[in-house]
């Protein structure tokens, strides 16, 4: 009995870790507890349904979605080159790719206004040959929104290639699976855990997505203020609609995160 209770007591966890992880659990939870508090629950409904919030809501969707998969086509194969693939200038190209994650977003929606805006270096001739203005344009969302979440997905991607156990795709070679085969059958499905986990982080990353956007693409209704665009217009002249459209992502990212828990942790 005293053997139990002495094994009981060493599952304990130190009171000191109890308090310092619950301070640390509190620097998430009480901004997310001050919003609800905040929240106008009888408007809701009629904040929710105006013309603002729809809009915004139907664009960040959309350019989240659009980012995410522009990413997926443009990342993996960046992933694997950088993985797989010794060539010369690759931690350059590595520091290159993973920039965008430690870099301003408003200094990168800047960058991305020199070089692809009307008068910039490819933004010129872009115009010139296929007629499309990418700055204050929704596919100016969409760009910008894969410029800062898409390294997500390649630094994901690339620890998991990294780390795969290479000895899988030779037995396939030996049998005679042709390299697209190899990608599409034993690859992608070894890496999936990790795949889904660099979609989803580079969903939600283009869905919060704020500096580069403005910067780029501007802030016009129904084109390209997203659902954080039109918090912080929101913020200046009514309150409520802020709140509620703050309330709404929210919402929307946590079921997301907590619907894929098991991607991060296993269920219990």
């Amino acid at each position: 009995m005293s053997g139990r209770r002495r094994a009981d007591r060493s599952r304990r966890p130190p009171l000191a870790l109890v308090v310092l992880g619950g301070l640390g659990l509190a620097v998430f939870a009480v901004p997310l507890i001050g919003l609800l508090a905040r929240t106008p629950w009888r408007r809701l409904p009629t904040l929710l349904a105006g013309d603002v919030v729809i809009d915004a809501l139907r664009l960040s969707l959309v350019s989240s979605l659009g980012a995410t998969a522009l990413s997926v086509v443009l990342g993996v194969p960046l992933a694997w080159l950088l993985a797989r693939v010794d060539f010369p200038g690759r931690a350059l190209v590595r520091g290159v790719v993973t920039l965008p994650m430690v870099l301003p977003p408003v200094v990168g929606g800047a960058a991305l206004l020199f070089a692809l805006g009307r008068r910039g270096v490819v933004g010129a001739t872009l115009e010139r040959a296929t007629g499309l203005v990418l700055p204050f344009s929704t596919w100016g969302v969409v760009v910008a929104s894969t410029f800062v979440a898409m390294p997500f997905l390649v630094i994901t991607v690339e620890g998991a290639l990294a780390g795969m156990d290479e000895r899988f795709e030779g037995a396939a070679e030996t049998l005679g699976a042709s390299r697209w085969t190899v990608l599409r059958r034993v690859t992608l499905p070894l890496i999936r855990p990790s795949l889904v986990s660099g979609l989803v982080l580079t969903w939600a990353r283009a869905f919060g997505e704020f500096g580069a956007t403005v910067t780029f693409a501007g802030n016009l209704q129904g084109r390209t203020q997203t659902l954080p665009l039109a918090v912080f217009v929101a913020l200046e002249s009514d309150r409520d609609t802020a709140v509620a459209i703050s309330l709404v992502m929210v919402v929307v990212s946590l079921a997301v995160l907590v619907g894929l828990r098991g991607h991060w942790w296993p269920s219990r």
